[in-house]
């Protein structure tokens, strides 16, 4: 996977490994083709419950042309949202969990099939990443949208 004129989205995040060699080396070679990285370092990470993650990545995409990574885990019950660093420290949110300084993620191989986590928007290797003020206003207007649709099921009391 390469992009005209930029880094390759493993070129990018291989960047963040205290080794990129070797985080490379265990992506090529790892069953599961996942690595461990670093968050904090390029980009944080703000993890929603599946649901609204989705509804909230639905949103992105009509509101802006490309959103940044974001990575789901193997059941989609979680979703990932690479943000700029320091973002998950400031974040404040109920049932919006934060990896920034100090915090690890497993990373799948991007483009590749893997056994755990898969990317839903993929690195574009440039180091795009969602803006936090568009992620929240998507996030409100998702969690609108799944709270209507849960009274319309009766799942609200």
């Amino acid at each position: 996977m390469t992009f005209a004129g930029a880094k390759t989205a493993v070129e990018w995040l291989a960047t963040v490994a205290p080794d990129p060699d070797a985080c490379r080396w265990e992506w090529e070679r790892n069953p599961l083709g996942v690595a461990l990285l670093p968050a904090g370092r390029r980009w944080d990470v703000l993890i929603l419950p599946g649901e609204l993650g989705r509804a909230t990545l639905d949103v992105l995409h009509l509101l802006t042309a490309r959103p940044g990574p974001v990575l789901s885990d193997s059941r989609d019950a979680r979703l990932g949202f690479f943000v700029p660093p320091g973002t998950a420290s400031r974040w404040i949110g109920t049932g919006v969990r934060g990896a920034g300084r100090g915090s690890w993620i497993v990373v799948p191989y991007p483009g590749r099939a893997t056994g755990g986590g898969h990317w839903l928007v993929v690195p574009d290797g440039e180091g795009t990443l969602t803006d936090p003020v568009l992620l929240e206003l998507a996030m409100h207007e998702a969690a609108a949208g799944v709270r209507a649709g849960e009274e319309r099921e009766g799942r609200t009391p």
